[in-house]
């Protein structure tokens, strides 16, 4: 019996070769064209990961999944590659890269696993350690890559303790040119180390940095939300308010969502 899983395959594949051929659209694009689209999927992606909401997460991988055989399919056109190429240069990839499932090498932890994964890829031909970090990521994504590539190699802190003395370094630093009126070149710079710092005190406490910031993002619009709702409701105007009279329908709405996290964790 034919897989189902390939029967859908094969079926998109389709659908993208009649998209490609009849709709003006569709017609129209180029790999170019695709990019920022892509990105936009990508980032719907991250905000149903974000909710654990499976039902979007589904969707947004199909969406994701449709702009992979647009990109091959354009590769096909130019002569370049097709998605069988894709396939199987992954295919090839996931199979070097781990050797101790296909091949005799023995792991004894998933970080011995990071560890060769980064050795093979630099006997793959990878120029530097740092090569593969994409240089138009956002800075929190890309810092928090750069260290743990640098951590593949043995280049990391060695206890938690060492890296929240260098973020309370960092701080002071920052501190030191703010209250001394640094020059504001400086004051930047020791800002953006801090960041780095805090950044590598998260992977040390096994926390991600750019998913925790944007769940305290979306805590802080849930509540300002409600805030301004409220103060609608009771006919204020927020321009007028002070940040005291504001405070209150802001500790409401914490103390709303406390009661909620608290249902949940009875239920």
């Amino acid at each position: 019996m034919t897989d189902p899983r390939l029967k859908a395959f094969a079926e998109l594949l389709d659908i993208m070769d009649e998209l490609r051929a009849q709709c003006p659209w569709d017609k129209k694009q180029t790999i170019e064209t695709l990019r920022h689209l892509t990105i936009e999927e990508t980032y719907e992606l991250a905000d149903a990961i974000l909710d654990n909401d499976l039902n979007e997460i589904k969707n947004e991988l199909g969406d994701l999944l449709l702009h992979i055989v647009f990109y091959a399919k354009i590769g096909e056109e130019k002569k370049a590659f097709d998605i069988k190429d894709v396939i199987e240069g992954i295919n090839k990839k996931l199979i070097n890269r781990h050797p101790h499932i296909y091949g005799d090498v023995k792991v004894a932890d998933d970080e011995e696993v990071k560890e060769n994964w980064e050795k093979i890829k630099m006997l793959e031909g990878s120029k530097n350690v740092l090569a593969g970090v994409p240089r138009s990521l956002p800075a929190m994504i890309k810092a928090y890559r750069i260290q743990d590539k640098a951590r593949g190699v043995g280049f990391d802190w060695e206890q938690p303790h060492q890296v929240w003395d260098k973020v309370k370094e960092e701080l002071m630093e920052l501190r030191h040119e703010v209250e001394n009126n640094g020059s504001p070149a400086k004051v930047e710079e020791e800002f953006g180390d801090l960041l780095f710092a805090l950044i590598n005190y998260a992977r040390f406490i096994d926390v991600n940095p750019e998913s925790a910031l944007e769940r305290t993002n979306k805590k802080f619009m849930r509540r300002f939300d409600y805030l301004e709702r409220k103060t609608k409701e009771a006919n204020q105007d927020m321009h007028k308010m002070s940040l005291d009279e504001m405070d209150v329908f802001w500790n409401e709405a914490k103390k709303m969502e406390g009661s909620q996290d608290l249902v949940k964790k009875k239920e």
